[in-house]
């Protein structure tokens, strides 16, 4: 219980205060949501890829491992989400929402800091929540945002869309300049911080202010599919390639703890800038994070007790 409590007061907590904030905003002064969105995806989201990737410390052997866990369990996920959107009967659009919010999870602002509290600043789960989180970052801000402007524009024009984006670029630079141990002068440093700090803020306020024009009359069944995929059938595909792969102690609790986090808040906003289902996306979030407070908990405790 006291754990639980914990969890609630120093991670969730601190979440909702962000999302209050920006439903407030919103109610008094009617924000202007696709600016927020342009915003996020343009200026914050490159700012925060590119200082996250600039500063990450990796271990070669760490890296290659959690990323190759991650690309067959967001596989999984994908044929998972897949499988339900087209059962439920989506049109293109609303279904590549659904499929984005069980593979894309919250590794950074909900995923850091349960790692820093479990492990208690162990520097080993931390590197591989590191890891975890770049490849989320990655693979959001590229197969994310092309799979939203392809359910609406096809293939082509959403390839050649994105590759006037300025997360990729952001993308590229971090990884570039961290392999290749580039030492940048305060003058671009202090900047990236800066924007990177704002990142976390600026989304959940934003995600607050979806929120707060959200309509919650309609289509919550697919809701419920999209938070039992990301919150149950997730973690449970997350401790069978764990079993059978053979992963032991920290390594092992670190990736079934990871696996658990509810969806990005990032998704909601790209789905803000590409998509004609913002709210679709707003609402699996918010209810994904509320009920990831049970969840969460429930795994971590798992994790302890078999590994």
């Amino acid at each position: 219980m006291a754990e639980l409590l914990l969890i609630l007061s120093e991670i969730i907590g601190p979440i909702f205060v962000m999302m209050l904030i920006g439903y407030v905003l919103q109610i008094k002064f009617k924000l202007d949501l696709p600016t927020l969105a342009k915003i996020n995806i343009y200026f914050l989201a490159p700012g925060f890829i590119f200082n996250a990737l600039y500063h990450a410390e990796w271990s070669g052997e760490v890296f290659g491992g959690v990323v190759l866990f991650f690309i067959v369990f967001v596989s999984l996920l994908f044929i998972v989400a897949r499988l339900f959107g087209r059962w439920l009967k989506m049109n293109k659009d609303k279904q590549t929402i659904f499929t984005n919010s069980a593979m894309f999870f919250n590794s950074g602002n909900y995923g850091v800091p349960v790692n820093d509290l479990v492990f208690q600043g162990d520097p080993y789960a931390m590197s591989i929540q590191v890891v975890a989180l770049t490849f989320q970052n990655i693979f959001l801000f590229s197969y994310g945002v092309f799979s939203l402007r392809a359910a609406k524009k096809g293939a082509l024009r959403a390839m050649l869309g994105y590759f006037r984006m300025p997360v990729l670029y952001g993308l590229l630079a971090g990884i570039c300049l961290n392999i290749w141990q580039v030492e940048l002068p305060e003058l671009i440093l202090i900047p990236a911080n800066y924007i990177a700090d704002a990142m976390i803020a600026t989304a959940l306020m934003t995600l607050g202010a979806q929120v707060a024009m959200i309509k919650f009359s309609s289509g919550m069944s697919k809701i419920y599919f999209s938070l039992m995929i990301r919150l149950i059938i997730g973690p449970l595909l997350a401790l069978v390639i764990i079993y059978v792969v053979q992963l032991d102690g920290i390594t092992a609790q670190a990736l079934f703890i990871a696996s658990a986090m509810p969806t990005s808040v990032n998704s909601a906003i790209i789905a803000q800038e590409y998509s004609d289902h913002s709210d679709f996306a707003a609402q699996i979030v918010l209810f994904s994070t509320l009920a990831s407070a049970v969840t969460v908990t429930f795994v971590v405790y798992l994790a302890r007790i078999l590994f």
